[in-house]
């Protein structure tokens, strides 16, 4: 499943840790040249150091600032001469009931959920363009296909994500640009430590019992990236198999 990898350059957003970061492993493995960013430099430094990473291909991201995301994306054109994928990983989940009225969390996820994956968009688009080619794949989650009490907004963000996904798709065909959505189910990350309403914390624990591992997210974006340039994955949603929800 490493065909059509190796020599890709590959930026990750959101790759200090989760799913970023495991997804980085398996393509570097892989082959190919990974550009990773996100908020916290000592787990990005901790990771380039694993993988034999230059220094030069890291770089401190906060994907609610569309500057930051764009300098990632000249990073990475700059060190390897063009980009053919941007991984837009980085979101949190701190979900809760609204009558608890946690709106500053509403307004983080919205910043990070949707507007960072359209600065994702926006910085790899143009050189996508010049270039003919490329893939940008969104992560979007099980609750961007289901609403339950207390995921209102963050499955509103999740959604979301689906739905310029979509929109992408059909704009990018002139350019022979690929787009791919990614949901995941309970997969085994610090996502659920950004959950602060007590009650939903307690039953996404539950669901997060059967949790599979970061590695399960890794393999899908990899038979995403892997396959022949005429071949086209749009969205892939899994779960671990106990998972009901």
């Amino acid at each position: 499943m490493t065909d059509n990898i190796n020599g890709k350059v590959v930026v990750i957003t959101g790759a200090s840790s989760g799913l970023g970061a495991e997804t980085a492993r398996h393509l570097s493995k892989a082959g190919a040249k990974v550009v990773l960013g996100a908020r916290r430099l000592d787990r990005l430094e901790e990771l380039a150091g694993e993988l034999g990473l230059d220094g030069k291909a890291i770089l401190k991201t906060d994907v609610t600032d569309r500057n930051q995301v764009k300098a990632l994306v000249d990073r990475a054109v700059e060190l390897c001469g063009r980009l053919d994928v941007i991984l837009n990983n980085a979101g949190l989940m701190p979900s809760s009931m609204l009558d608890k009225l946690k709106i500053d969390e509403w307004d983080r996820m919205i910043d990070v959920n949707i507007k960072g994956v359209l600065y994702g968009i926006a910085a790899a688009l143009p050189h996508m363009q010049a270039q003919k080619s490329g893939q940008i794949i969104n992560v979007s989650s099980v609750a961007g296909h289901k609403v339950g009490p207390g995921g209102s907004v963050y499955a509103s963000t999740k959604w979301a994500v689906r739905a310029i996904s979509e929109g992408l798709r059909q704009e990018v065909k002139p350019w022979n640009i690929r787009t791919t959505i990614v949901s995941p189910g309970a997969v085994a990350t610090e996502l659920i430590d950004t959950i602060t309403d007590k009650d939903v914390a307690a039953g996404m624990a539950k669901t997060y019992e059967g949790a599979i591992s970061a590695g399960s997210f890794a393999r899908v974006v990899a038979f995403a990236i892997s396959q022949p340039d005429d071949v086209d994955i749009n969205e892939v949603l899994f779960r671990p198999t106990s998972q009901a929800y």
